[in-house]
Order: structure tokens, then C-alpha cells, then sequence
């Protein structure tokens, strides 16, 4: 005969407050897209502090000549048409006060990495700010695409959409459950 506490699964707390079954988590059909959402999340919150340090390593350098040498390391020439760009993009950058793009590279981290813990241990507040953190930059995506149609941009709008409307989904389908239970 066994043990009855080991006919019972492990228990994990879910977002609504309720108790679940650990299986219930693995058995959920969007437990690996949400994962790799939160995975996604994280690796962009990184990228985002990377980004910081990366800065202040260049504080004390001619960053635009540096970059008018990788553009002609790679065989391109600075006064074409999209490398001037990129370095008239970069000239505005740099032209940022450093604190300020600290502090909005903080903030853009703080939620990215604020999300991807939510998304990962299953919190409906996580979904909620995915759903809204993805949702804000759409209308945006989209003015990008209608000026400059690529299929780079039709591709981020497309997988914007996607992971919105999962999310979304599961925000809908968990009030269903809190409804009837």
C-alpha cells in the first residue's frame, strides 16, 4: 500500500491565489510559449544594461570615428545612404545627456526584467504587463512599416501581434476559470 502523501501531486501557488497541481503547470498548452516569452524578456532587459556599460565604456572616446571605422571595415563607404543615417542617428544619440539614457535604459530593464519574472512563475500581473508592454509599441511598429515597408518590420508587427494576442488569450481564458469557479 502507499504512502497517501505520495498520491498526491506537488502543489504550486497559483496567480489567482488558488492552489494548483504542479502536472497542471506542464500539462497548460502555453507553458513553453510562455517560458520563451519571459526568456525573450529577459534577454532584452540584458541587452538593455549591456547597453549602459557599453556607454560608459565609450564616454571617453570619438565614438563617430569609431563607427566611420567599422562602416569602412566592412566595406562600406560613411556618405552612402545608409550609413550616413546610421551615423546622423548616432550623432543624435550621443547627443543625449548620459544620465538620461542611463536612467531610460533602467526603466526599459526594470520592466523587461519586472515582466519576465511575472511571465515565467505564471502571475497574471506579468501577463498583464506583457499584454500592455507589447501592445504600447504596435501602433508605432506599424507607422514604421506604412513609411518604410519591409519584411523585417511586417516580421516584429506579426510576432507582436502573436505574443499580444496569447497573452491576451490567457488573460481572457483565466477569467473564464475564475467565473466558474
Amino acid at each position: 500500500m502507499r504512502h497517501p502523501s505520495r498520491n498526491r501531486p506537488a502543489v504550486a501557488q497559483a496567480s489567482n491565489g488558488l492552489c494548483i497541481a504542479a502536472t497542471d503547470l506542464r500539462a497548460d498548452p502555453g507553458t513553453r510559449a510562455l517560458r520563451t516569452i519571459a526568456g525573450f524578456e529577459l534577454l532584452k532587459g540584458l541587452l538593455a544594461v549591456a547597453l549602459v556599460f557599453g556607454l560608459l565604456d565609450l564616454l571617453h572616446r570619438d565614438v563617430h570615428a569609431i563607427a566611420v571605422s567599422l562602416i569602412g571595415h566592412i566595406g562600406l563607404s560613411p556618405g552612402d545612404r545608409y550609413p550616413a543615417m546610421a551615423l546622423r542617428d548616432l550623432d543624435q544619440l550621443l547627443a543625449i545627456p548620459l544620465r538620461t539614457l542611463r536612467l531610460a535604459a533602467g526603466a526599459y530593464a526594470s520592466v523587461r526584467f519586472a515582466e519576465a519574472y511575472g511571465l515565467w512563475s505564471y502571475r497574471r500581473w506579468g501577463e498583464w504587463l506583457g499584454t500592455v508592454s507589447v501592445a504600447v509599441y504596435l501602433p508605432f511598429e506599424w507607422d514604421h512599416l506604412i513609411s518604410g515597408p519591409s519584411i523585417a518590420g511586417a516580421l516584429v508587427i506579426a510576432a507582436n501581434v502573436a505574443v499580444a494576442g496569447f497573452l491576451g488569450w490567457r488573460l481572457w481564458r483565466r477569467r473564464g476559470k475564475a467565473a466558474s469557479a
